[in-house]
């Protein structure tokens, strides 16, 4: 490939190359599973089918101030509901490139909820409980996300293989070439399911070590003594797996701080190089690192930063991250250098949240060739 072709374009040869390839991979993705309402609030409202939002954070933080030892009616317009979880949104992502993708996680039981039923035609799903709820309010600079959990306790080991015995599951880690567990945070009994795959599940796989990949999920109200033990158990994967760790910035940050780093500056360097030392005290295969307008990785053979296609206007901002690890992933699994992972990474999230769809290998292409 000529080195004089811009990295977009570069993922656009790799992309045609891999179009086959791509149809016959399988993944894994796992546990958790949201029904969303994205919401505006209503800043004034001029008659029943027009208003003007409230844009700003901050905006709407003063709006809660100024109510405060009063009350106040904030009315909010819900945008769309779509599926929602980072498992299922993730899951999406990749089976728009074409792949074959598995889906295990809290989808509606004893019938898959209407809003996953599409993701459910088209992936192999095993839903094992209700969904929570996510009512995700978006601003032009960040979002906030009300969730209801209380489903999400049933997503647990015993739960998990009643409904796919042990067998089964040993069957569907080993055809999968990634496997993606997320959403760490607010799935409470992860810790049992995390020792009980690493004991009963990867001792068993065969062949090459396929990748694993990692989404904790905003820990910061997980302990740090939680957050210490679980990139313990990460870090144990490293064995039977090509373990990857994927954080926003601000996880990143709550990650070194447990770790004892300190904190860093939020440029393209610092982030980078935090990137780096976060992989080489975790002892795993890679770590990478998606600020907003930009992302950072280091892997065995060194780092690289890609800068994003930042739009101050997105149509949708949830679930932007999840597509990032989705570009992601689907660039290491096709073997791509860590810098086209993260073009292919940052192109599928920008895309998304310009288009509020998951892009297909086309219009990903077409978009690509636009940066």
């Amino acid at each position: 490939m000529s080195s004089t072709r811009s990295l977009p374009l570069q993922v656009v040869d790799s992309l045609k190359s891999a179009a086959a390839q791509m149809k016959t991979t399988k993944v894994l993705v796992g546990f958790d599973g949201f029904v969303d309402n994205i919401l505006h609030v209503v800043k004034t409202r001029d008659s029943a089918t027009k208003y003007t939002r409230v844009e700003k954070m901050t905006e709407f933080a003063e709006k809660i101030a100024e109510a405060a030892g009063l009350s106040a009616n904030m009315e909010m317009v819900v945008q769309m509901r779509k599926l929602g979880g980072n498992g299922p949104i993730m899951a999406n992502a990749l089976g728009a490139y074409g792949s074959a993708i598995t889906y295990i996680g809290n989808l509606g039981a004893p019938a898959i909820n209407p809003v996953f039923a599409e993701f459910a035609e088209a992936a192999t799903v095993h839903s094992i409980a209700e969904p929570g709820v996510t009512d995700a309010i978006e601003f032009d600079d960040g979002k906030l996300m009300f969730g209801k959990h209380e489903t999400l306790r049933e997503v647990n080991w015993a739960n998990l293989t009643k409904h796919i015995p042990e067998k089964a599951l040993l069957k569907i880690f080993s055809e999968s070439q990634c496997i993606a567990l997320v959403n760490w945070t607010m799935l409470t009994q992860m810790k049992g399911i995390f020792q009980k795959i690493a004991t009963v599940i990867a001792p068993q796989l065969k062949g090459p070590k396929r990748i694993l990949f990692f989404d904790l999920a905003d820990p910061a109200k997980r302990s740090s003594e939680d957050i210490r033990e679980v990139l313990r158990q990460i870090e144990k994967f490293e064995k039977y797996f090509r373990v990857i760790l994927g954080l926003n910035l601000r996880e990143s940050l709550q990650v070194g701080e447990v770790l004892g780093l300190r904190r860093i500056e939020e440029g393209h360097a610092a982030v980078t190089a935090h990137a780096v030392r976060l992989r080489e005290l975790l002892n795993i295969d890679t770590v990478v690192v998606h600020p907003t307008h930009f992302a950072a990785a280091a892997d065995v053979h060194g780092a690289m930063c890609v800068e994003g296609p930042f739009t101050p206007k997105p149509k949708i901002t949830t679930g932007a991250g999840d597509h990032f690890n989705a570009g992601f992933c689907m660039g290491r699994i096709l073997d791509l250098d860590l810098d086209q992972s993260l073009q292919l990474g940052v192109a599928t999230s920008g895309y998304y949240v310009r288009n509020a769809k998951s892009p297909k290998v086309p219009d990903l292409i077409k978009f690509l060739k636009t940066l």
